[in-house]
Parts: C-alpha cells; sequence; structure tokens
C-alpha cells in the first residue's frame, strides 16, 4: 500500500477529527442511531466472536482467527487502535486464505457514507469507525467476524451484537479507572456487558478471584453456557508442547509462536473460544494456528530496519504496546524466561502517555532492568514528558534517564554497552502509540 494509497481514507477519518470530539463518550445511544440509518449493518453479520479485556484480548483475538483461517474459513477481524494505519482497523476474510488489510479505497468509501449517514449529528469519531466496521463486515461476506471491544464492554461502540457466537472476557486489570471505575471488580461488571442472554462465555486467565466470581454471577445470570479458564479448560507446557484440556480431551500442540508464557492461557481461550463458538475446527488447523499466529506491536522481534541500526551491534531488540501494571508483570515476566535462555544485559526505552500509571508498570522490571532510557511519543498528543517519565522509573527504584528519541536512547545505549562481551537485550514499549511511531520510523509497519 502505497502513501498514496493510504492517504485517500486518512484524509477523509482527519475531517472527521476536526468535526467530532476525540476520546470515549460512553453509551450505545448514538451508535444506535447511525446504524439504524445505515440499515442496521450489524445485524447481517457471520458469527461474531466478541474480545473484552485489559490485557490479551489482542493476542485472543489474533490467536482465533489463525486457528479459523488455518481450518480454510474467511475471517474478518476488528482491532483497535491501530499501530501505524488506519487500515489495520479492519482486516477482510479471504476464503481459504489469510484475509487481508481493507483497501484504501473500500475503507475511504465506507467512512464517506457513514459520515453522510450521521448527517453530521453528535458522534464520537471512534463510534464512527465502529460503524464502518459493520458496514464493511456485512457487505463482504465471510464465515466469521471477531471484534475487538474498544473501551470497557457494556457501553462500547462494538456492544451492539445482539446475538455473538461467543463472548470472551480476557484478563482483567486495571486501567482506564476514569471510565471504568477504580477497583478491579468494577471493571469486570463493566466489561462483563458483552455478554448476551444464553450465548456462550468464555472467561480467560484472572489473577483476581473478585473478577473471576463477577464475570460467572454474570454469566449465570444470564443463563449464558460458560467455560473459565483452570476449571473447564487449561494449558501448560510439557516437553516443549502446549498441552491443552478441555471436555473434549487433551491436545498436544506445539508452542505458540508469539512468545511469553502468558500466551499460554491466551491461546487456550482461543481454542476454547473458536469450539464455544461452534466451529469444528480439526486438530491440525489449531496446530497450524499456533504455528502461524501474528500479532504486530506486542512482543514483537525488530529483526531489521531503519531505527534498529541507531542500536548497539548485535543487540536484541524488542517492542511491546502494552502501558498498565497487568501488561508490565507479563512483558517483564516473558523477559526473565529470554534471560534464563540467553542471558544479556536488559535495557527499557519507554514512552507513556498521562492516563497510566507508570510507576505500576515501572515497578515489574525492578530486578530486571539494568537502564531505563525515557522518550516522548510522537503519535499523542498526551504523551508523558520523559522527564518526569524518568522520575517515576526512578521512584520505583530504577536508574533512569530522559532522552528526546527512540533513536538518540539506542545510540546510548551502544556507547554504553559498546565494550561489552554480551550485545544487550532492549525492550521499547510503555505506549500502542510509541509503538507505531517505532514502526512507522523503523519502516515495518504491520501488513
Amino acid at each position: 500500500m502505497t502513501s498514496a494509497e493510504v492517504s485517500e481514507a486518512a484524509q477523509e477519518i482527519e475531517k472527521l477529527l476536526a468535526l467530532h470530539p476525540k476520546g470515549f463518550d460512553l453509551s450505545l445511544d448514538r451508535i444506535t442511531r447511525l446504524l439504524a440509518a445505515l440499515g442496521n449493518p450489524e445485524q447481517r453479520l457471520p458469527p461474531v466472536i466478541h474480545v473484552a479485556g485489559t490485557n490479551g484480548k489482542g493476542s485472543a483475538t489474533a490467536f482465533c482467527r489463525a486457528i479459523l483461517e488455518a481450518a480454510g474459513l474467511s475471517v474478518h477481524v476488528h482491532t483497535s487502535p491501530h499501530l501505524v494505519n488506519w487500515h489495520e482497523r479492519y482486516r477482510l476474510g479471504v476464503r481459504g486464505g489469510k484475509g487481508a488489510l481493507v483497501s484504501d479505497s473500500v475503507l475511504a468509501d465506507a467512512v464517506r457514507r457513514v459520515a453522510a449517514a450521521n448527517a453530521g449529528q453528535n458522534i464520537t469519531v471512534f463510534e464512527i469507525l465502529t460503524a464502518v466496521t459493520f458496514v464493511l463486515f456485512a457487505e463482504h461476506p465471510a464465515d466469521a467476524a471477531i471484534i475487538e471491544v474498544g473501551l470497557g464492554g457494556r457501553y462500547d461502540a462494538t456492544n451492539v451484537i445482539a446475538r455473538p457466537a461467543c463472548s470472551v472476557i480476557m484478563p482483567i486489570s486495571l486501567d482506564h479507572q476514569a471510565y471504568l471505575g477504580d477497583r478491579v471488580e468494577l471493571i469486570a461488571a463493566e466489561k462483563a456487558g458483552i455478554m448476551k442472554g444464553g450465548r456462550p462465555v468464555v472467561i480467560g486467565h484472572q489473577e483476581e478471584d473478585g473478577v473471576r466470581e463477577v464475570l460467572a454471577e454474570t454469566a449465570e445470570r444470564l443463563g449464558c453456557p460458560m467455560s473459565v479458564y483452570g476449571q473447564d479448560f487449561m494449558a501448560h507446557e510439557e516437553f516443549g508442547r502446549l498441552i491443552y484440556q478441555d471436555e473434549d480431551g487433551l491436545l498436544d500442540l506445539p508452542l505458540p509462536r508469539l512468545p511469553g508464557r502468558h500466551q499460554f492461557a491466551n491461546a487456550a481461550a482461543a481454542i476454547r473460544a473458536v469450539r464455544a463458538a461452534g466451529f469444528d475446527v480439526p486438530e491440525p488447523a489449531i496446530e497450524k494456528g499456533l504455528a502461524s499466529v501474528d500479532w504486530p506491536g506486542r512482543l514483537q522481534r525488530l529483526a531489521g530496519g531503519k531505527l534498529s541500526h541507531h542500536g548497539p551491534q548485535g543487540a536484541e531488540i524488542w517492542i511491546d504496546g502494552g502501558h498498565n501494571p497487568g501488561a508490565g508483570q507479563v512483558i517483564a515476566e516473558a523477559m526473565a524466561t529470554f534471560e534464563e535462555r540467553e542471558p544479556r544485559p536488559l535495557f527499557l526505552v519507554i514512552g507513556m502517555i498521562n492516563t497510566k500509571d507508570p510507576v505500576g508498570y515501572f515497578q515489574a522490571f525492578l530486578d530486571l532492568a539494568e537502564q531505563v532510557f525515557t522518550v516522548p511519543i510522537q503519535g499523542s498528543d498526551a504523551g508523558l514528558d520523559p522527564v518526569a517519565l524518568a522520575a517515576d522509573a526512578a521512584s520505583a527504584g530504577l536508574e533512569a534517564s530522559a532522552c528526546s528519541s527512540v533513536a538518540e536512547a539506542l545510540g546510548l545505549i551502544a556507547e554504553l554497552t559498546g565494550e561489552d562481551p554480551v550485545p544487550p537485550r532492549i525492550l521499547i514499549g510503555g505506549s500502542l502509540y510509541l509503538v507505531g511511531d517505532v514502526l512507522a520510523e523503523n519502516g515495518t509497519p504491520p501488513r
């Protein structure tokens, strides 16, 4: 996709950003009105797997897609936010093969039509873009659709799906407290809002018993057939393989292509969701899906590109958009696993926006990271000042310095480690906006 092709849809969306408020205004009234004006495309979708959660929902979405596509099914996928291009939010299914990001002309046309149907009425851009999802998915036939919640659940614009094939609730932790509540049980209640009466529900791994109880009570009250991780299905590593178990028996599978032990539970939730949604997927398709799954910007290794050349020679560079304490914990655990496998000094290059908990994130790396370099975020006007962010890292007990860019941070790490016999491991993260900036500057956007 060329920059000229990208620009048509981007220009249409930029017009909307100038007209409508940024951010979220949680309500279903505006999206319901708009969809009615469009002829209710949300009622003409293929079977939908609807995915919510604080962490892991993107990975679960990617696993579901990979498994279904490996079985030869065509799969639409909606995710948000995007990393580099708006088109990443809309992947259209292709029968017998992998889906493709929507073309620029098709996306631009859909945005124009949805904006025209809205007729200038009060709405958020996220709601317009969600309506675009339903228009695209209704107009292009497919065997399945996987739709990721944007924020929360109950009042998220995606939550107009009356009868999902399956609802999935991935791990819940504190995030977006201003919108969802300051206790994990309150956040769980909001995310449980995507459950629909009598429809299957898969509850992924939850650290908090209170969260699990809220989700289970909601499912029981609504009469939803329920599958709970650790109770009705589970997965663990054994002799370099992933052993998955549910009521149908054991599966001996390859380890997921996505790195990190937390992906075992994410993969398990996806397998259970695909089955609960009614798709009869053979074991070879599950094996192929786990081995081929792809999810850019989440523990993704930079294997080359313009930006990576600023770092130390031989360095192992990872990027990850996780941005809350729960995500910091699983990313730190993954880094610790890498350290056990191949010891290297770990450096962090971190940028965050001002709605997050930096100290909680940094604390997960207390015994792992040699030093933190904080950087600004070009892709968001809510980015934290690197000096303030470095102070947060220091509050968490880490040595930290502020930098003007990722390239400068990588250069400083190269200077620090130039004489070391073992090249370092570098994690760039703290924000999906930062990861998007890195992928764009590196010349390696998602495809």
